[in-house]
């Protein structure tokens, strides 16, 4: 397929650029750097099956050739970044999805887009299927995030229904591994920094929230399987496993043979209490599972930030 990949720079589209050049397609990956490290995708610059091209799907842009697949990675997914970009969160989960499909439908291909947990809120069903309609504060101070994917979701659904589109979303939960920003305020990246420099290891309230952690290469490959199917309405793609974010934080402490200590702030407005997915109907159609165990993951992760820490 010839794809062109929007996002492609950031931690999970660069990843994702690496499998589709390693499958065999061509991937023209677009970004606007507000947030991705173009590093990310320095070792594709010189594949003869890869271009890069800064563009900013926010605002009117052209590309003249054609394409297989649109992919929407385009995001700006962690709370301190869309805390600081607000608007520009808000737009590039409206006007940006919009730009993409309407590319979308003048090519007449495929279009998956990356949503995301937060569109299940602060929930009161624990494990999240695709089914339950969330717990969502729209006016809230993570509401640019939310609300950004929840209105990409319902204009990619009804693209499909009026158009036709040949579409696919993926609710992707935590995920974490290499090229993720250390300073990005979510919690694998934050606790290894803190731990590795044996700084106090910030946990924000009494650290009994839950988050299910999915390595990289598992959700990646889930992501690509979807791409592959018939599916058109969303689907979890994720690790159930539930850890409370004190756990996680103990787990990466000891990981690192760090001194820190564990430290408590308040909880930031909005906060999930629980976060895990059912990940049956991925199970079902795509036949996905996550395979990597969380000590591998997180070793992995270490070593990539130790590397950047010398």
């Amino acid at each position: 397929m010839n794809v062109l990949l929007a996002g492609g720079v950031g931690f999970l589209g660069s990843h994702f650029c690496d499998l589709l050049i390693n499958k065999g397609h061509k991937v023209f990956c677009i970004d606007n750097l507000i947030t991705g490290k173009k590093e990310n995708i320095n070792h594709l610059l010189k594949n003869k099956n890869f271009k890069f091209k800064k563009i900013d799907i926010i605002k009117n842009f052209s590309i003249k050739e054609k394409f297989d697949c649109i992919i929407n990675f385009a995001s700006i997914a962690s709370p301190i970044f869309y805390d600081k970009y607000k608007i520009e969160t808000l737009l590039v989960g409206s006007y940006g999805t919009y730009n993409l499909l309407e590319l979308a439908r003048k090519n007449k291909a495929k279009f998956l887009f990356t949503s995301t947990s937060e569109v299940y809120g602060d929930p009161f069903v624990n494990p999240q299927e695709e089914t339950y309609w969330g717990n969502v504060n729209p006016i809230g101070k993570r509401s640019m995030y939310d609300e950004s994917k929840r209105f990409s979701e319902a204009l990619i659904m009804n693209y499909h229904r009026v158009y036709g589109i040949d579409t696919k979303i993926v609710r992707i939960f935590n995920t974490y591994g290499p090229r993720m920003n250390a300073n990005d305020g979510r919690v694998v990246p934050q606790f290894i920094n803190q731990a590795l420099k044996n700084k106090p290891v910030t946990v924000f309230g009494k650290g009994t929230q839950t988050r299910s952690l999915c390595y990289v290469s598992d959700l990646i490959n889930g992501i690509y399987k979807l791409l592959l199917s018939k599916e058109h309405t969303p689907v979890n793609i994720g690790n159930p496993n539930e850890m409370t974010v004190k756990e996680i934080a103990q787990t990466i402490i000891k990981l690192t043979n760090s001194k820190s200590k564990i430290i408590y702030k308040s909880l930031p407005e909005d906060d999930p209490k629980k976060r895990r997915p059912d990940i049956s109907k991925a199970k079902k159609i795509l036949k996905w599972q996550p395979r990597i165990d969380l000590k591998q993951g997180l070793l992995e992760t270490i070593e990539y930030f130790k590397g950047r820490n010398k």
